[in-house]
């Protein structure tokens, strides 16, 4: 809630404003953007308010943090995390976004990728790109692994044109590395 203050401090002074483009709590554009047309401004924030949405109407939560991943863009207390954006070189109407988890080890990175993808191409009548494009950041240990899983079933879902088809998937492409051990 607004205003509401916890041992943190309150919303004004953890998180930017709803609707702010603010590069200094954002990280910078990866390896995946890179030669592509970048999202700012207005750009950035229209794009990112759709994500705030669909990830609310997908459930895709930091659980961590408690809060749609969307959010995380707008925490002071993360400024290299969260979500960039940019338009394909070749292909304006292709999205690649480029997740950075808050640690190198964060055990959450493939689910709130997956996670993302999953709500962008599978509500894709919600915006104006036919597909998303989603990779993991290489500052996280496992990004290797977690981003050829998202090539696959981005090649899965291109097959299909649905991101039911690709969901039976996810368990068995799950590297083992990346499974808990309980």
């Amino acid at each position: 809630m607004s205003g509401l203050r916890s041992i943190f401090g309150t919303d004004e002074e953890l998180f930017d404003d709803d609707g702010s483009f603010v590069p200094a709590t954002l990280p910078e554009p990866g390896p995946f953007l890179e030669g592509h047309g970048v999202l700012t401004d207005g750009e950035h924030v229209q794009f990112h308010e759709t994500a705030r949405e669909l990830f609310e109407r997908r459930t895709v939560y930091d659980a961590t943090f408690g809060y749609n991943l969307a959010r995380l863009n707008l925490d002071r207390r993360h400024p290299d995390a969260g979500y960039r954006y940019a338009e394909q070189a070749d292909d304006p109407a292709v999205l690649r976004a480029e997740f950075s988890p808050t640690t190198p080890f964060c055990p959450q990175a493939h689910t709130l990728a997956v996670g993302s993808f999953r709500a962008w191409n599978g509500l894709s009548d919600r915006h104006d790109y036919d597909l998303v494009r989603v990779r993991v950041a290489p500052m996280h240990q496992y990004s290797d692994a977690i981003n050829e899983t998202l090539t696959d079933l981005e090649s899965t879902y291109l097959e299909t044109g649905t991101v039911s088809a690709v969901e039976s998937d996810i368990e068995s492409e799950f590297p083992d590395t990346l499974k808990p051990s309980f």
